[in-house]
């Protein structure tokens, strides 16, 4: 049990102390969605998505970060990745984008109106898209790299 608590301790001070360049995002390139929004980006999907529901404070998806960034480079020819930044400002989530590189879109949700459209709680929160728009599973909470990597496998199997 001591072993995992430094192991997790470990990787979130890795996931904290990562750093990118910065890029010319811009707060103003963060646009603001709700749960009607979201769901017109889902109905205008051509391929399987993976959506990261995340916020610049969150510890958790922090952590979750660098493996969003790592199977967004593995799979960004098959599957598209979408953030999701609720309850934030638009500042602190752009430096979170270019901390972690995070090099897809992402969206702002400052009253956490995508999780209430599209269920599931807490922060994070991930959900896994079919092609045809379709949410075939909701993952509330940290994800880790092999539930991750089961779900991309299941939505390009």
């Amino acid at each position: 049990m001591k072993r995992l608590l430094v192991a997790v301790a470990v990787l979130l001070l890795a996931a904290c102390s990562e750093s990118g360049s910065p890029t010319d995002t811009g707060a103003a390139e963060l646009p603001e969605i709700d749960g009607p929004g979201i769901r017109a980006v889902l109905a205008d999907l051509d391929r399987p998505a993976v959506v990261n529901v995340w916020a610049s404070w969150c510890l958790p998806c922090r952590s979750e970060a660098p493996l969003f960034a790592a199977a967004r480079d593995a799979y960004s020819d098959r599957v598209e990745f979408i953030g999701i930044d609720v309850e934030d400002d638009r500042d602190s989530a752009v430096e979170f984008i270019d901390e972690f590189r995070l090099d897809f879109d992402h969206y702002f949700d400052p009253r956490r109106t995508v999780p209430a459209e599209l269920g599931g709680f807490g922060t994070p929160i991930t959900y896994f898209v079919d092609g045809a728009g379709e949410i075939i599973e909701i993952h509330s909470g940290i994800i880790d790299e092999q539930t991750l990597a089961l779900m991309l496998d299941e939505l390009t199997g």
